[in-house]
């Protein structure tokens, strides 16, 4: 018999409950023994004392984000925000027992606002991740502004948890544990109450920025963590996607520990303490001397040379995709192709809603968008990016050549700055 699909939307104006007091144990057994192998280490500074009602700000490197925070938080329990994919993924009963806030990423959510209110209000933990999807690279992501906005709106004090070590032991673009990384975490009060009404909200982003920031290979170099995996590289060519050496845009393939360029030959060997040096390992090419040797560097001049792209006219992306849409915490909704384009005037997406055989177009403003959210290989199914309304979220596959979701990040980033930059200048004629 065929599964009925159900469309009717998430409710996001459900009050979400406590953590369920008596999964409680449960829950921390779990994250205790799911923290083992990264042998994690907990330090604690200006937490002495401090009771709920305050909200947490986490570092988002991994899924394994999800195991240490329960246990930096301990012995109190805490109301959590997730994207609806936990919800489908789990049960949305459980999901909810867990204290969960259900929301879709990147849009302008009211009703998460006023939920995280009745959080703090009724003297709980409302615990989040800012920067909204894992570290590509091991670095930390650019925090809207928005962040500060919502701290002193919320009047309590503000933690911050600095993870490290997530990363290394499962990168997103090949989540294979790497038995050799540990895990850290440093809990830190960086505003009482007091001191939060004292601040304005540019002093409070940059002091979050600066207990969120973190760069997971120059760590692991720092601490001499080595990573002995072989197969270390895979799937790093999602990220590292542009060749130093001749310019070629996805031409980057991995083998082992090492990524080469089809195009020219260029190739890099990762070693085991995360530095991209030269060497005779998995390909017998030519050496180059051109490229990094510290991976966020190559990510960054990635980054700027979408940039230069997009400054001279010559960012567009239009390309064919499959589409599943996910409205409730229910079922994913296949949507069949359509076809996917981004240019300076933002994404839009062409496509047949479920049940409906006329074409509609959705359209989605660069000022409205301050990212958007990638996967490296969504559920065994390849590269997606993820557009969201505030009552359904499409989740997009490629279907063609030319689709890179660092490189689409890095416009939509890019992007939303000179949309913010422009609307700035026209409020002050």
């Amino acid at each position: 018999m065929k599964k009925k699909i159900e469309t009717k939307p998430f409710d996001r104006y459900k009050i979400p409950p406590k953590q369920n007091l008596f999964f409680m144990p449960v829950i921390w057994l779990w994250c205790w023994i799911a923290t083992r192998k990264g042998r994690l280490k907990i330090t604690k500074v200006r937490m002495k004392g401090l009771k709920p009602p305050y909200i947490v700000l986490g570092t988002h490197q991994a899924f394994s984000d999800f195991f240490v925070t329960p246990l930096a938080l301990f012995p109190h329990r805490a109301n959590y925000i997730s994207e609806l994919e936990g919800f489908e993924a789990y049960g949305e009963w459980l999901y909810r027992q867990a204290g969960c806030l259900g929301t879709r990423k990147f849009v302008n959510d009211i009703a998460l606002i006023r939920n995280i209110r009745r959080v703090i209000a009724r003297k709980g933990i409302l615990a989040y991740y800012p920067e909204a999807r894992y570290a590509n690279a091991g670095t930390s992501s650019e925090l809207p502004e928005s962040v500060g906005k919502l701290v002193k709106l919320l009047k309590a004090p503000v933690v911050t948890i600095n993870m490290k070590g997530n990363y290394l032991q499962s990168p997103i673009w090949n989540l294979k544990i790497r038995k050799e990384a540990q895990q850290e975490a440093v809990i830190t009060q960086i505003y009482t109450r007091e001191e939060l009404e004292a601040a304005d909200i540019p002093e409070i982003n940059e002091r979050i920025s600066q207990y969120l920031s973190y760069d997971e290979y120059a760590w692991q170099f720092e601490t001499k963590t080595a990573i002995t995996y072989e197969k270390r590289a895979e799937g790093l060519e999602l990220v590292l996607y542009k060749c130093p050496s001749c310019g070629a845009e996805f031409e980057m393939i991995t083998k082992g520990a090492d990524i080469m360029c089809r195009s020219c030959g260029f190739r890099r060997h990762m070693t085991e303490y995360g530095r991209m040096e030269e060497g005779t390992h998995a390909f017998s090419v030519r050496k180059s001397s051109d490229g990094f040797t510290h991976i966020p560097d190559w990510y960054e001049w990635e980054r700027n040379c979408t940039k230069q792209e997009i400054d001279e006219g010559k960012y567009s992306l239009n390309v064919k995709v499959h589409i599943e849409s996910l409205p409730n915490a229910v079922n994913f909704i296949d949507l069949s192709t359509g076809i996917l384009r981004h240019t300076k005037d933002g994404f839009s997406l062409t496509y047949c809603e479920y049940g409906e055989s006329q074409e509609r177009t959705l359209s989605f403003s660069p000022s409205t968008m301050i990212s958007v959210h990638t996967e490296y290989d969504y559920r065994g199914k390849g590269q997606c990016i993820t557009l969201s309304t505030l009552d359904n979220t499409y989740f997009l596959f490629p279907l063609e050549p030319g689709f890179n979701v660092t490189k689409i990040q890095f416009a939509a980033e890019y992007l939303y700055k000179l949309s913010k930059s422009s609307d700035r200048i026209n409020s002050n004629k």
